[in-house]
């Protein structure tokens, strides 16, 4: 991967980039999370009375399960469909420098969002003695969180010329790939079968690394779900049966 190869996807991800600022999902999308996000959390801050960011990080993974099918569904469903898939695609770019570019602009994105709530935490250490460790692991898990959904809604996008069919299906995607390793289905689940599916599991990943302990395992994991995903769409898109 020579210097040539990194700067293509970089000026395609910039590109996509300044896309989302240029229509209004932009500024739906950041609005909701913040409103929503801070909503939520100060309704039951003040009830508990501790300084903790804990809630917050509870809320973000659910947020994130509907405005992130969002972002994705029109990255390749939208060319698709408007035919622009074709032109972009006879440009002298790799099938991976396409998906890269699309991926790392969405998540470069949601990082932007990420960061504007910076001011959350800054205001509870204010108001009381804030943990940083778990604050740190917090952003960190969500950002990984958010890549792993943005990487199954890419890949569902690159199926289909249907914006809502993308969201759909990426919403219910996420969701069962969330909830899989949760306590109440393991509960039901068999029993030689718990243990893979809290493996496989993005929650219990995301919670591990929300409590401010960063194990190789848990980013392993989540590295190797977005490498598959982004590999799948890559031969989605390598097929070129859109037509």
């Amino acid at each position: 991967m020579n210097k040539e190869y990194l700067k293509t996807i970089y000026v395609l991800g910039k590109k996509e980039l300044w896309g989302y600022f240029n229509s209004p999902i932009a500024y739906i999308f950041i609005g909701a999370y913040l409103i929503v996000g801070n909503w939520l959390y100060f309704n039951s801050f003040f009830l508990i009375g501790q300084a903790s960011m804990r809630d917050y990080f509870a809320i973000l993974p659910w947020l994130f399960l509907f405005l992130s099918p969002a972002i994705t569904m029109r990255l390749w469903a939208e060319e698709k469909k408007s035919g622009t898939i074709e032109f972009l695609l006879t440009l002298p770019i790799t099938d991976w420098q396409a998906v890269l570019a699309k991926f790392f602009s969405a998540l470069a994105f949601v990082a932007a969002a990420l960061l504007l709530s910076l001011s959350l935490p800054v205001t509870v250490s204010y108001l009381g003695d804030l943990e940083v460790g778990p604050v740190v692991g917090g952003y960190l898990g969500a950002l990984l969180l958010a890549g792993a959904y943005l990487s199954l809604g890419l890949f569902i996008s690159a199926m289909t010329k249907n914006q809502i069919i993308a969201f759909v299906l990426a919403l219910a995607g996420c969701f069962g790939f969330f909830v899989v390793g949760a306590d109440f289905v393991l509960i039901s689940a068999p029993q030689f079968a718990a243990p893979i599916m809290k493996f496989l599991g993005l929650g219990s990943h995301f919670y591990n690394i929300a409590k401010g302990v960063i194990d190789t395992k848990d980013l392993l994991y989540y590295f190797s779900f977005i490498f598959f995903f982004l590999w799948l769409n890559a031969r989605v898109i390598s097929q070129r049966n859109w037509q």
